[in-house]
């Protein structure tokens, strides 16, 4: 008789919830008129992002030799962006997604279930209005608070993150025993900003009705439109409930030549970090220069969704079978 751990680590009965759950999610797109595509998860390119990693696949001609690489997506983002180029208008996708960030655990596992949507029309603070009617039909809540980045930093940790510098961050974290900043770039001001957002501040967000965080600075906009205001801020959101991270939404940016400015440089970042170089999706920039309309675009983890409407601790109690029975 082996002895291999072959039994899924959630019930069958928080399996028939989540498949419930799931169809609230459809159901609640439907109601607004918004369909549901499919995209390729294996692609020709992948996302530059510094702080996200793909697992790569080799293509073989007949002869088993190697044809090329693809790329299982970390996101379907810039796929529904090429159909939005085409005229698709509002579109949304429940789909698996991949992260070899070597990281498994309470809140992580790096294939996951990702629902991503998309609002023609729609600025950042229109979908957050969207995207806090779901989280009441999914989870029951009340409305959701909604902060700016500044407001969160200055209330928490009392200085102006868009204004300070890294020396005051630092010393920020050295008050509060932070010192987990060892293996990344000390001279980037993102890095600290990001520390004490992880250790302080998301931990206590949320924990009687979500909260949603938006202005981000600039240097942080990753596919955001950015607002010239003093100081210039990023138009995207993110979305917290009970110190978990939820989602992470975008007035989208539509202006090819910016876009293909970010993927040049988010490559300097790899390379001076040792990371391997990835080719640039020129599909997704053609779509942009073909014309992507106006509007806003949001990412939610399905499984810490689900896991949160249920009531559980961790993802793995909503997924059937982890990484580490898969």
């Amino acid at each position: 008789m082996t002895t291999h751990a072959w039994q899924p680590t959630a019930t069958i009965a928080t399996l028939k919830q989540r498949a419930i759950l799931l169809g609230k999610i459809r159901a609640f797109f439907a109601e607004r008129n918004i369909f549901e595509v499919e995209t390729p998860l294996l692609c020709h390119s992948s996302v530059t992002a510094l702080h996200l990693h793909s697992f790569k696949s080799e293509y073989l001609n007949d002869d088993h030799s190697i044809k090329e690489t693809l790329y299982l997506q970390t996101s379907p983002e810039y796929a529904m962006k090429r159909l939005l180029s085409a005229g698709s208008g509002s579109i949304y996708q429940i789909c698996k997604a991949f992260r070899n960030a070597g990281e498994s655990g309470r809140m992580h596992n790096p294939e996951f279930t990702m629902l991503e949507w998309y609002h023609p029309g729609f600025n950042h603070h229109d979908l957050m209005n969207e995207m806090d009617e779901l989280l009441q039909a999914i989870l029951n809540t009340s409305t959701a608070d909604r902060f700016t980045y500044t407001e969160l930093f200055v209330q928490q940790v009392g200085i102006a993150p868009h204004i300070a510098s890294i020396e005051q961050l630092q010393k920020i974290a050295a008050d509060q025993g932070i010192n987990e900043i060892a293996q990344l770039d000390k001279t980037d001001k993102d890095n600290w900003l990001f520390l004490l957002m992880s250790h302080i501040i998301e931990p206590k967000l949320g924990q009687t009705k979500p909260v949603f965080i938006y202005d981000f600075p600039a240097s942080q906009a990753a596919l955001a439109k950015i607002r010239q205001a003093d100081p210039p801020v990023a138009e995207r959101f993110e979305v917290y409930y009970k110190g978990v991270e939820l989602a992470n939404g975008f007035h989208e940016l539509s202006d090819a030549k910016e876009q293909h400015a970010r993927f040049l440089k988010d490559l300097e970042k790899r390379k001076a970090a040792g990371y391997p170089s990835l080719p640039i999706d020129k599909r997704f920039l053609a779509g942009l220069e073909h014309g992507l309309p106006d509007c806003a675009g949001v990412a939610v983890g399905i499984d810490r969704l689900i896991m949160l409407a249920i009531g559980l601790d961790k993802i793995s109690e909503v997924i059937a079978f982890p990484v580490e029975r898969a």
